[in-house]
């Protein structure tokens, strides 16, 4: 079982926390090159594309003029994102044996480096999927990464038993050929709802909180087989036979 899970906005550039190994990024030919093509923005650039304030554009255009420098600094993957999914996942009390088996089993996309592992060490960035840069002959970053990604993503689940959870946002499987996934392998797309009013309703922040701890549930309890998902349980939120298939595994809070 693969678990893919989005990238972070928000990161740390070190991390307290030991770690077992770390590992180049399988794309840092490509991250190099996007991050110099980024280089060539001005702040009021990063400003727009990044859709960001000044102070974030700012910040952003310091980590691309240094992305390539010796003084740059760099961090595990799992421990560089600081999101809501990931304070969730809340790698602080992983031992050596969580870590090794995160690294087969949990991958999270990223504009930047493409596809990464766990314990890929990575530079501080933000980026955003729908940016073009100048020598990419007018491809967004989805285009250019979904020629790159696809085949090794599909490669890489059927290595992990031919089963993939999403936990991504949506937007994320516009870095594959999403289609072309869906046929090679199993897609199990956990969903996180509250009942009410009678009907399904959706608060952005209790999904990413339970996608981190849902991703954490199946590395800390080594869960392999789909079936096995329906188990978790969270803060209320349950598996619902009514709402789900073999695809869509449906959790809802309140329907009791």
């Amino acid at each position: 079982m693969l678990i893919l899970l989005s990238c972070a906005k928000t990161m740390n550039a070190t991390s307290a926390i030991e770690v077992p190994l770390r590992t180049v990024p399988l794309f840092i030919k490509e991250a190099s090159e996007v991050a110099l093509q980024m280089c060539q923005f001005s702040v009021e650039d990063l400003e727009r594309l990044l859709r960001v304030n000044a102070k974030i554009a700012i910040e952003n255009y310091k980590r691309y003029q240094s992305f390539h420098s010796q003084e740059a600094f760099d961090c595990p993957a799992l421990l560089a994102y600081t999101g809501i999914v990931f304070k969730r996942l809340n790698p602080k009390d992983f031992t050596d044996i969580d870590f090794l088996y995160a690294q087969e089993h949990l991958r999270f996309t990223s504009f930047c480096y493409g596809l990464l592992r766990p314990l890929d060490t990575i530079h501080l960035y933000r980026l955003e999927g729908d940016v073009v840069l100048p020598d990419f002959s007018g491809q967004t970053l989805f285009s250019y990464w979904r020629i790159r990604l696809t085949d090794l993503f599909i490669n890489e689940i059927k290595a992990n038993g031919g089963v993939l959870v999403y936990l991504a946002s949506d937007e994320m499987r516009g870095l594959f050929d999403w289609p072309r996934v869906l046929k090679n392998v199993k897609v199990v797309m956990p969903e996180f709802h509250l009942w009410k009013n009678g009907k399904l309703s959706t608060i952005v922040v209790y999904t990413k909180m339970a996608r981190g701890e849902m991703a954490r549930f199946i590395l800390k309890n080594r869960i392999e087989a789909p079936e096995d998902l329906k188990s978790f349980v969270w803060e209320g939120f349950e598996y619902c036979e009514e709402f789900s298939d073999d695809k869509r595994f449906v959790y809802v809070l309140g329907m009791k």
